[in-house]
């Protein structure tokens, strides 16, 4: 199976403006860079997991041979367990890495309600909430974050599951799901580019 490869893209610039419209154009390019980090992490720990995948098929196909007597000895078999345990390491650690991101990615949810409670408090007396850019109200920038990160958070939960068992599991069917499930990562909806490039093109990021 090969892995998805994803398009490039140009980091967003950012440029001179303060307050809450700084912290709120800071986001959307921070959520862009995350964004591509998690797809890199992700094509990194597929590698992984592909590998995983084969040694594990091999190895049921040698297993198989040895019960057959079609050989006599357990040659290569130390080999490819060490090479798998550091297939196993690889995944582990590339999904911490992707932890660290989702955790970023909370945060920048976070930093988008703290937007929205101040502007709240601001415009608590009668006074009209401001457009800071174009058209979207601060609410629809946190709305469109928590979209964002909730749909990373079940796709973590998703990898968590796979990296704990594909390693213990002998089925060849339920393997290739694993990848395909790591792969296309169905939690991620397409519509998350949508969201991502409105908020790109609302704070200037993209021209309009």
């Amino acid at each position: 199976m090969e892995r998805n490869k994803t398009s490039g893209y140009t980091t967003p610039v950012k440029s001179a403006i303060s307050g809450s419209a700084r912290k709120i154009k800071d986001n959307a390019a921070d959520w862009h860079n995350l964004m591509l980090k998690w797809e890199t992490c992700n094509n990194t720990g597929f590698d992984a997991a592909n590998k995983i995948v084969n040694l594990k098929i091999s190895t049921k196909s040698y297993n198989e041979m040895l019960l057959d007597n079609t050989l006599s000895t357990n040659d290569g078999m130390d080999k490819d367990k060490v090479e798998l345990e550091n297939c196993c390491t690889e995944l582990l650690d590339n999904l911490q890495n992707m932890e660290h991101i989702l955790v970023r990615m909370e945060k920048l949810s976070s930093t988008l309600k703290g937007v929205c409670e101040l502007e709240a408090y601001q415009c608590s007396r009668n006074v009209s909430k401001p457009i800071l850019f174009h058209t979207w109200p601060t609410t629809l920038f946190y709305e469109t974050s928590i979209k964002m990160s909730e749909m990373y958070k079940k796709e973590m939960s998703l990898k968590r599951t796979i990296a704990g068992h594909i390693a213990h599991t002998s089925d060849q069917d339920l393997l290739m799901v694993y990848l395909s499930c790591w792969l296309y990562q169905p939690y991620i909806e397409n519509s998350i580019k949508v969201l991502l490039e409105g908020m790109l093109l609302e704070t200037g990021h993209r021209p309009l």
